[in-house]
């Protein structure tokens, strides 16, 4: 881990640290504590099991890309690099280093960085675009309990849509373009030497051509086969509203699905807070996450189980997958390091 990552990570302890004050600060902790211990433990590891599966099917859309560009790689593997991502995209701004350490460790094990770069970033336009199709169709067809269920907070929401919407369409741009992403590459090595970070190396540049040129390859090597393309959106959907079903299960898990809230409700509240949240330049969203999924669902968990399902439905999508993830990142660290020795 570099120092710009221990500085994330430092920044990321003080923010929870904050998070849990203000949270927890003129609450009941013994109803909630009460309310948190009712949870039905079947849907309790119900939920879990879906946020591992969250992250765990990154991992398999990975795999499946990779398959096909003839990479014979496993499975756990490919799992392993997403549960890296989700920590060092959990730990810094903006879920900005989650790809390059991928990228990082996908290069370790042997994959070329033009594929690489091709698979994580064509999973990663994918999964972006279903977020904004998904919030389009909530801004249409669900508007108005959207905006009576965030009240304050439905700028964040515009913001989100139009952050994530924008994103794809530079992505995309990038992608299908082959002179841009040749401009990007060797522009940045220019600014680099510029600024005397790179001594001149033509063989470096070279490289840097050749690996834009395979880039392109890959690109319509996908392009051509929209068959794989389809199925990882499909998965795709699957994976982002599985981590929107596991409120659900948190909502049923406290016996209140007979209160006349729809999973649907439910589940578009979630998927809100997410799109809002998605490209905020905090580490793993905190503060904003709790403060917008305390306002969304006060109307839906009453009492202290309002607090009591934030902590539940937070602690298993986000804290609990990002210690696995820890543990992940550092035992691929020091296995990287035990195989250059």
């Amino acid at each position: 881990m570099n120092r710009k990552n221990i500085i994330s990570a430092v920044i990321f302890l003080l923010l929870a640290a904050l998070t849990f004050n203000a949270i927890f600060k003129g609450n009941d902790m013994a109803a909630v504590v009460s309310a948190m211990s009712d949870l039905n433990p079947f849907y309790f590891f119900a939920a879990m099991a879906t946020a591992f599966f969250f992250v765990s099917a990154e991992g398999f859309m990975i795999w499946y890309l990779l398959r096909s560009l003839n990479y014979k790689t496993r499975a756990a593997a490919c799992v392993k690099y997403s549960f890296v991502g989700f920590f060092f995209s959990g730990i810094t701004p903006s879920a900005t280093g989650g790809q390059p350490m991928q990228l990082y460790y996908m290069k370790k094990e042997g994959h070329k960085v033009s594929d690489s770069t091709v698979v994580l970033m064509t999973v990663a336009v994918i999964y972006k675009l279903v977020l904004v199709v998904m919030g389009l169709g909530i801004l249409i067809f669900f508007y108005q309990p959207l905006a009576d269920y965030l009240k304050g907070y439905l700028y964040l929401y515009y913001l989100g849509l139009f952050l994530n919407t924008l994103l794809v369409v530079v992505l995309l741009f990038i992608m299908i373009s082959p002179k841009c992403f040749k401009g990007i590459v060797i522009g940045g090595e220019k600014l680099l030497k510029k600024f005397r970070i790179l001594k001149k190396s033509k063989s470096r540049t070279e490289k840097l051509i050749e690996m834009a040129d395979q880039y392109h390859e890959a690109v319509l090597f996908f392009l051509k086969n929209k068959g794989k393309i389809a199925a990882v959106i499909l998965f795709t959907i699957v994976q982002r509203c599985s981590v929107f079903f596991l409120t659900w299960l948190i909502y049923k898990g406290m016996g209140l699905y007979g209160t006349g809230t729809t999973a649907f409700t439910v589940m578009s509240l979630q998927a809100s807070i997410y799109i809002a949240v998605d490209m905020l330049p905090l580490p793993g969203a905190q503060g904003i996450t709790e403060m917008m999924y305390k306002t969304a669902y006060s109307q839906i968990f009453p009492g202290a189980c309002l607090t009591a399902s934030m902590c539940i439905t937070r602690g298993l999508n986000f804290y609990i997958v990002l210690i696995a993830s820890a543990l992940v990142a550092v035992w691929c660290h020091f296995r990287s390091k035990v195989r250059v020795s």
